[in-house]
């Protein structure tokens, strides 16, 4: 009895130490103590019940530094408030997507980077792809989608890692099936932990090491994803996604996304939103406007269901400032050591947008609180550029 009253008695006698005026006789600075046991209180109380971590849309994620699961760990969502009743088929997949999002991956001994190409037949850079992998055997996969002819590899990497493939059409919703074909094929291996999409005519700008080490270090997906209020933005957006998708939630950005094994699977998961965009984000539709479904489909999806779990450029390279269908494509003469460095310590992702003649956003590349350069690869470059580049990936250290 008497030890469950010392506890209650002692805080007395502290609250009495405090109180007293009368400070003289005391040897001790009773103040430094009380100060020290209300801070250790607090960081106690902050460990046992961490502030979680919760990012603004737009924003890059942060880690919390009480989180006693680091950088990796989960997060709880905050609960979604709805303007309008959601509609059965939107709560069946929210339920879904909500599991899914919050089950912790499975661990495995060493994950791997999944990486998928896609492309209309043969890949000009195999060689240098060739180099970037090798060494670093048991830390990826590889995944080719040949949407044309069968591919003649020329390295042993790519050997046998050809998928079943159907057509592709620029501008198609068959662009974006291409897509969740590669994602379903590389989910099978539960070693895959993060899965990259890359084109025929894209290369890497950084070592192996560097790339593995960005892309599994952070607990976000790369995912492009921004505003863009003009005719080749919100203009594309058709009435007949409602009401599941909304004008105001419709998003554009780049198709070459990085995205964690959570996200692949509630890509996986996802009828409803794909289905909307499969029938009303299509060239040619109402007016003859042209929708490109692998521009809008994973942005607007992931602005909807999870906002705070990307990171709003995407890790892939694409020169638009010449603002024109496609992007700037380089050739061999255009290959110098300036251009490679330039391109490797980016560390803003502008955004070309089609409000005005010139206008453009910026997102800064910011990961856990600090700002990182942005890209991992690059593209379009022509096949006549292979030569000169394994060339400097070989000699150099921006790599």
């Amino acid at each position: 009895m008497k030890k469950e009253l010392a506890w209650p008695q002692y805080i007395r006698n502290l609250l009495i130490m405090v109180g007293s005026r009368n400070r003289s006789h005391y040897k001790r600075p009773t103040w430094i103590i009380v100060l020290v046991s209300v801070v250790c209180i607090f960081l106690i109380a902050a460990y046992i019940y961490p502030p979680r971590n919760i990012y603004p849309p737009q924003s890059p994620s942060t880690c919390s530094f009480f989180s006693s699961q680091g950088c990796g760990g989960t997060y709880d969502p905050p609960p979604e408030v709805h303007s309008r009743q959601l509609t059965d088929a939107e709560i069946q997949s929210r339920i879904v997507i909500n599991e899914i999002l919050q089950f912790y991956p499975i661990q495995t001994k060493i994950p791997k980077v999944a990486f998928l190409f896609l492309t209309p037949g043969s890949l000009p850079f195999e060689k240098l792809w060739h180099m970037f992998f090798q060494g670093h055997e048991g830390k990826f996969s590889i995944y080719v989608h040949a949407s044309k002819e069968k591919p003649v590899h020329v390295s042993h990497y790519f050997e046998g890692r050809d998928i079943r493939s159907e057509p592709v059409e620029w501008g198609k919703v068959s662009m974006v099936e291409a897509e969740r074909r590669l994602l379903a094929n590389a989910l099978l291996d539960h070693d895959n932990q993060h899965f990259v999409l890359l084109s025929e005519s894209c290369i890497p700008v950084r070592h192996f090491n560097f790339v593995y080490n960005y892309l599994l270090l952070t607990n976000v997906s790369f995912i492009d994803c921004y505003v863009d209020q003009g005719p080749h933005g919100n203009g594309r957006y058709s009435e007949h996604m409602l009401p599941e998708v909304e004008k105001k939630d419709f998003r554009k950005g780049s198709q070459w996304f990085s995205m964690k094994r959570q996200h692949a699977l509630i890509i996986m998961a996802d009828g409803l939103y794909f289905t909307k965009f499969r029938h009303h984000c299509r060239p040619n539709m109402e007016g003859g406007r042209n929708c490109y479904g692998d521009e809008h489909y994973l942005p607007t999806f992931f602005n909807l269901l999870d906002p705070s779990g990307i990171a709003y450029w995407s890790v892939t390279y694409v020169d638009w400032s010449e603002r024109k269908w496609h992007p700037r494509s380089f050739r061999a003469r255009d290959i110098t050591h300036q251009l490679m460095r330039k391109i490797a310590y980016i560390d803003e992702s502008p955004h070309f947008t089609s409000e005005t003649k010139n206008s453009v956003t910026v997102t800064p590349c910011i990961l856990n609180g600090s700002k990182r350069s942005c890209y991992l690869f690059a593209r379009k470059f022509f096949p006549e550029t292979q030569d000169k580049l394994m060339q400097l990936f070989s000699n150099s250290t921006i790599f």
